[in-house]
């Protein structure tokens, strides 16, 4: 019974074992040159990300804003639809080069998610976080280096809470926008997974490059969408106004937990049930 099962796609005990959680603190990464790489990694993974991105929202709002610009056509431009394609297609293009280096975060809600699943140790997480933010400041700062009037004239790409919205309104759109990111991290990158659906390969950068997409679709409007806390600090640091100071802690503790629910669905909810499902299975394979 349990070979006719495995030879129809179903998965036994020997496709995949699980590999062992990393460390809580693992001092001896400070000595690996593979840990400093890594992080240079993050830092200009991230860096790229913010200037196109960045770039893209700038051009965007220069386009389209008739108050700022009377000769701006409010119809040209990327759209809102440019915008989000902006943002999922250099996470694709960013996680795709970074994977085998990095692991391909680029946020640190995607870190913190990983954390608290314990794929990586504290001290990768903290670092990585550190290099994230350092990475996006300097690329905003990119930004408005090279286009300062226009930088500071339309907004500086910084997330704020947009006007007819409620605080609780922000938080929930950042906490569901960034469980999808961070869920479909963990799907897309489960070794399990993998084994089991062997026959159906998966560009793990193609589907959370459409998960960013398609959160930026539905909160662009209503936070400009954040998910990334780095993204959004480089931006407030950089702008430094007070609005976007002032909404700046709805994108750090919406991502985080959202993240944290990801982790706890995807760790405790969809594995354990696969594992209780695999249990079951080899009991009765050797009824």
């Amino acid at each position: 019974m349990a070979k006719d099962v495995a030879e129809h796609g179903s998965f036994s005990g020997k496709d995949y074992h699980d590999p062992p959680p990393a460390p809580l603190f693992d001092a001896t990464e400070l000595g690996k040159w593979s840990f400093y790489r890594a992080l240079i990694a993050e830092f200009i993974a991230t860096l790229l990300f913010l200037y196109i991105t960045v770039l893209t929202v700038i051009g965007y709002n220069s386009q389209t804003n008739t108050t700022l610009n009377p000769g701006a056509d409010q119809c040209g431009g990327v759209g809102i639809l440019g915008i989000a394609w902006a943002f999922g297609g250099m996470i694709f293009i960013l996680v795709y080069c970074t994977a085998g280096i990095s692991g391909g975060h680029i946020n640190p809600a995607v870190t913190f998610g990983l954390f608290l699943a314990r794929k990586v140790s504290l001290v990768r997480a903290v670092m990585y976080m550190v290099a994230q933010c350092l990475g996006a400041i300097c690329g905003v700062g990119l930004v408005k280096a090279f286009q300062s009037s226009y930088y500071t004239r339309y907004g500086g790409g910084a997330n704020s809470l947009a006007s007819g919205y409620s605080v609780g309104v922000g938080v929930g759109a950042e906490i569901i926008g960034t469980f999808v990111l961070v869920y479909t991290v963990f799907s897309a990158t489960d070794p399990k997974r993998n084994a089991r659906d062997s026959h159906v390969p998966v560009l793990a950068p193609l589907p959370i490059g459409f998960a960013v997409f398609m959160v930026h679709l539905a909160t662009i409007p209503i936070t400009g969408t954040g998910i990334n806390p780095a993204r959004s600090l480089g931006a407030a640091v950089i702008f430094n106004q007070e609005k976007p100071w002032d909404d700046h802690w709805i994108f750090w503790v919406g991502p985080f937990a959202g993240a944290a629910i990801a982790a706890f669905y995807h760790q405790f909810v969809l594995r354990a049930a696969a594992a209780k499902a695999l249990g079951s299975f080899r009991s009765q394979s050797h009824v």
